[in-house]
Order: structure tokens, then C-alpha cells, then sequence
């Protein structure tokens, strides 16, 4: 029994050096603990921007590796509206136009499934979505007006394939250039 020591004996020493330490070893795992966390915190803000990059790369290869082939599906569509709009007044030129139609009819399809969209060309001139192919003074029009559309344009994915070709009212030659000369 002399191994044991006395209840009470090294207690106190023990119990204020314990006392002491402890805010301060709390202190030092409270500091470790935001420590961890900040780094776990950038660590997923980093993930998150990798995955962000990693995702807009995906889309722009398969953006460019797509374009080529949607270019090309859609000169097809524009040639099957060409055909459509020769006229027909034979009995076999007007089956061939039917046949025609229902081949455009089904591009148009497959197109619309793979989010291709066609641009509205309706209102007034964008020069984000729009070309102008030609300008044209009418009076009764406000300048900037789409009048026409001689190529329609697409956008895929909120990606503009090519743009409208259309054409807009422009404004009176007197009325602009009076008021920019001095006189």
C-alpha cells in the first residue's frame, strides 16, 4: 500500500496546473478548430470554382466541336426554304414540294430537340442578334425597324450560331444630316 500515494497528497499542485492550462488549451483548440474550418471552407469554395471551370470547358468544346455540324444542317435548311419558295404549278412539282415540306418539316424537328432556336426578327434592329444586310428609308417606319428577313438566324444553348440577316427602316437622308451640319 505504500505505492498508492495519500488521497489528497499531489492533488492540489496537480489541479492548478490543470486549471491554469486549460483556457489556455481551449484557446488553442478553439484557434486550431477556425482554422480547420477556413481551410475547409476554401477548400470547397475551390471545388465548387473547379467544377465551375470544368464545366464551362465542356460546353465550349462541345460548342465548337458542334458548330461545324449545326452550320451545315442549318445551309440545309435554308436550301430546303429555297426549294419551297420556287414555285409549283405541276402536278409533280407540287409532290416534290410536298416532299419538300415534310423533309424541312422534320430538320426543323430535330433542330428544335437539340435547342436549336431560331431568332425573332420581329420589332426593332439588335445588333447583338441582327445583321444588317440592307437598309431601306420608309417614311411611316421608325428607324431601326426590322422590315425583313433575308437569312434567319439561330442561337443554340443561348449561343448565337449566326445571326439574322435582315433588313431596316433607316431614317431620311434631310432629317439626320440638317441636323449634324453646322450652318
Amino acid at each position: 500500500m505504500k505505492d498508492r500515494p495519500e488521497p489528497g497528497a499531489g492533488d492540489e499542485g496537480e489541479g492548478q496546473a490543470a486549471g491554469v492550462d486549460a483556457p489556455a488549451k481551449t484557446a488553442e483548440l478553439e484557434a486550431r478548430c477556425a482554422d480547420l474550418e477556413a481551410r475547409w471552407l476554401r477548400a470547397q469554395a475551390d471545388y465548387q470554382n473547379l467544377r465551375r471551370r470544368a464545366q464551362q470547358e465542356l460546353d465550349s468544346s462541345l460548342f465548337r466541336v458542334l458548330q461545324p455540324l449545326l452550320d451545315e444542317l442549318l445551309l440545309v435548311a435554308d436550301y430546303l426554304d429555297m426549294a419551297l419558295a420556287a414555285p409549283a404549278t405541276s402536278a409533280e412539282a407540287k409532290a416534290l414540294a410536298a416532299g419538300v415540306e415534310l423533309t424541312r418539316s422534320k430538320l426543323a424537328q430535330a433542330l428544335e430537340i437539340a435547342e436549336v432556336r431560331a431568332i425573332p426578327t420581329a420589332g426593332t434592329f439588335d445588333p447583338a442578334l441582327h445583321e444588317a444586310g440592307e437598309t431601306r428609308v420608309v417614311p411611316d417606319k421608325a428607324p431601326g425597324t426590322i422590315l425583313a428577313t433575308t437569312r434567319a438566324g439561330y442561337t443554340w444553348q443561348g449561343r448565337i450560331l449566326r445571326p439574322a440577316r435582315v433588313v431596316v427602316a433607316a431614317a431620311p437622308r434631310g432629317a439626320g444630316a440638317s441636323a449634324e451640319e453646322p450652318e
